[in-house]
């Protein structure tokens, strides 16, 4: 049906359902009125970031009125940012698991209740390459975990949950066929790794903690390399296994800063 789907059945028992850290809620607000027409949703670490892309969409679809006007749906909350141009909606989701989840689950909560069919979720922003040109951009076809494993691993109660990473491969080569227009930067896809910190989970040398030798951290970058990595940063096991059981068509999009 196309339907964004959630996957918990206590959601039918609740009289009301509160997304506390977007400001939203089935009682509160009109959720059909306010995004039934959503068929985009670009997720990106910075609530800065997410402002100047929902900026340059509204100047791209020549959206009527100043795009500097964009105004924050969540200004309610100090967690998240969100903002919309037409059919596209743009929402940070900070650093890491932890943000991204609590973000994901509300943000398909709210798809749901809105009744939003077809929509594509794309993850943008900045990560570390590995063994590519500076300002490539890494389209994701695999998430894969620490030891090179396409796989999310959740604790749920006392149980270590397992569920897939695996993206939408359709949408990654559509998005590799657009780049072709765009000269400016290399595009390729491969295999993004996600990790749990910034500083010792991605071998840097330069934490408050480094447990390990730079010869060491050479080797296990070699051996990422060798399993497909082209990027790392620390969101994209947890998009990518939410987005799937869901029922969303997701991808991630990362520039190579270093």
């Amino acid at each position: 049906s196309g339907l964004v789907l959630v996957k918990n059945p206590h959601l039918d028992l609740m009289e009301e359902d509160v997304l506390y850290h977007l400001d939203l809620g089935t009682k509160t607000h009109n959720l059909p009125a306010m995004f039934g027409d959503i068929k985009f949703v670009c997720v990106g670490g910075s609530p800065s970031r997410m402002r100047a892309f929902a900026q340059l969409m509204h100047q791209e679809l020549g959206l009527v009125g100043a795009g500097e006007d964009v105004a924050d749906i969540c200004a309610g909350s100090d967690r998240y940012a969100m903002f919309r141009a037409g059919p596209v909606l743009s929402i940070s989701h900070g650093m890491g698991i932890p943000s991204i989840s609590i973000m994901l689950h509300e943000l398909i909560k709210l798809l749901h209740h809105a009744k939003c069919r077809d929509v594509t979720i794309i993850r943008i922003g900045t990560s570390g390459g590995l063994g590519i040109e500076a300002g490539s951009v890494v389209i994701t076809d695999i998430a894969v975990d620490s030891s090179f494993q396409p796989r999310f691993e959740q604790v749920v109660l006392d149980d270590v949950v397992v569920r897939s990473t695996e993206l939408d491969k359709d949408l990654a080569e559509e998005l590799l066929a657009c780049s072709r227009d765009i000269p400016d930067f290399p595009t390729l896809i491969g295999h993004t790794m996600c990790t749990y910190d910034f500083y010792e989970g991605q071998g840097r040398l330069d934490g408050a903690l480094c447990s390990f030798s730079s010869e060491k951290k050479l080797q296990y970058l070699r051996r990422a390399y060798d399993a497909g990595v082209r990027n790392i940063e620390m969101e994209s096991t947890a998009f990518a296994a939410l987005c799937g059981l869901c029922g969303l068509k997701g991808e991630c999009c990362r520039l190579h800063l270093l």
